[in-house]
């Protein structure tokens, strides 16, 4: 005869055992999405500024910071899945002099990405070029065009900021699709750090100014993108 109270505790243990096994590969799953990230993002900065006609070298080196969206999707916004999201690295200091410092993890809600990306991956890189809106960012949420001023990015290893418009933005954006690479405004996109993607990047619920304040220890992952800011643009012009 079966002991119906032993089942039960067989079962109620199973159950448990379960569940923890299910959040345990859901924790997993998301810190490898975060580290995937991270390292997406690296590779498309590294492209980015070593093509021709890329990320302009000048307004690089004139840049407190750089964000990176790695294969953003319209569909993203519409299901909330883990497009729209990608880092930030600063230059380190009170004054955004120093060396390029650990990411930021960052997502992106409305706006125009949906509209520019469409039914296709879009990658997505903005140049901060000042410290109010390297703030305004870091702090969350900013709105762009509202919180914080943005234009189009001239495009071109050489290229300048040659309008008004352009010259006296707080933020220069790009988009990439389909190899081909552009100035795109994004006005109306609100920026501003991604919660649970820091917490998973370095283990410990940490803000974005947070991040920025502390040094936190750098991940394997983000080695790459850090090397490649690094080498591209040693010190801010």
């Amino acid at each position: 005869m079966i002991d119906q109270r032993a089942c039960h505790r067989f079962t109620k243990s199973a159950s448990c055992i379960l569940a923890a096994l299910f959040c345990s590969v859901a924790l997993q799953a998301r810190a490898d999405s975060t580290t995937d990230r991270v390292t997406a993002s690296g590779v498309v900065f590294q492209q980015l500024v070593n093509a021709s006609n890329g990320i302009p070298r000048n307004l690089l080196n004139k840049a407190d910071c750089v964000i990176v969206l790695p294969s953003v999707k319209k569909a993203g916004f519409i299901v909330g899945g883990e497009y729209g999201k990608g880092v930030m690295s600063c230059r380190s200091g009170p004054n955004f002099t120093g060396r390029w410092h650990t990411p930021i993890m960052m997502q992106s809600s409305g706006g125009s990405f949906g509209l520019q990306a469409g039914g296709q991956a879009t990658d997505f890189v903005i140049l901060v070029m000042n410290p109010e809106g390297a703030r305004a960012v870091m702090k969350g949420n900013a709105k762009l065009g509202a919180d914080a001023s943005v234009a189009a990015g001239p495009v071109g290893r050489d290229a300048e900021a040659a309008t008004s418009g352009t010259l006296n933005a707080e933020m220069l954006s790009y988009s990439r699709a389909k190899g081909v690479f552009a100035g795109v405004s994004l006005a109306g996109t609100s920026l501003g750090p991604d919660s649970g993607g820091n917490e998973s990047l370095y283990g410990k619920k940490i803000s974005g100014e947070e991040v920025f304040t502390t040094n936190p220890p750098t991940p394997p992952s983000a080695t790459a993108l850090l090397s490649e800011l690094q080498r591209a643009s040693p010190r801010k012009l």
